[in-house]
């Protein structure tokens, strides 16, 4: 077994015939913590798509976990779990929502493990569990929205900007969860943020990008 998770090779992608990222080749370890960097339109969320398999590139090969990726597979998606900067939050209560997947998908003990994803993310879950999503600060909205996909134990967890516009506390509080997620269940975590010192703090390596380009 390959100790590498994701191996992309001469990759491109274009939208109306303008190309938005070149990679000649880009590998993601098992269990690494991967930050992303660049300005806006560097071609960093065109990637992030590109590893959740919301949708192809316009050319070249990608392998994920030793397997060369030819069509992009629903169940590929129950391996990987993408957060965007804007969390998404079901009109339920704050139980309901980190619940759903997990309905979906069927699991057993979901109560124990709705606890245990609010509890990684710094939500006591006592309390937050019976809210309503419409009682949340911004802060703990993106803390609910990352403990939702937690519970999951997705493979791969991509954060595309996960502290944006957030206080210092959720601020923290994110950045202990993504390492206690790595701990714990060996998730490989992709991070995309323009608050570089927190980027820095988290990751085991940082890659920039400019114009569609790895930089370094």
């Amino acid at each position: 077994m390959s100790d590498i998770l994701y191996k992309l090779s001469n990759i491109t992608q274009s939208y109306s015939g303008k190309i938005v990222l070149e990679l000649d080749s880009f590998t993601i370890p098992k269990g690494a913590i991967i930050g992303l960097a660049g300005h806006n339109g560097s071609g960093k969320s065109t990637l992030m798509r590109i590893l959740a398999f919301l949708e192809s590139p316009s050319s070249g090969e990608i392998i994920f976990d030793d397997k060369k990726i030819e069509t992009l597979e629903t169940s590929l998606r129950r391996e990987v779990t993408l957060l965007t900067q804007e969390p998404y939050l079901l009109k339920r209560t704050v139980a309901g929502n980190v619940a759903y997947g997990l309905e979906l998908r069927g699991a057993k003990n979901i109560d124990n493990k709705v606890r245990e994803s609010l509890n990684l993310v710094g939500l006591e879950p006592d309390s937050f569990m019976p809210r309503q999503w419409f009682e949340l600060s911004g802060g703990e909205a993106q803390r609910v929205a990352l403990a939702a996909r937690l519970a999951l134990n997705p493979k791969v967890l991509l954060l595309d900007e996960p502290t944006a516009s957030l206080d210092r506390e959720s601020t923290l509080l994110i950045h202990d969860a993504a390492v206690k997620v790595r701990e714990k269940c060996g998730t490989t975590l992709v991070i995309v943020s323009h608050d570089y010192l927190w980027l820095d703090d988290v990751s085991d390596t940082i890659f920039t990008f400019a114009q569609g380009h790895l930089e370094y």
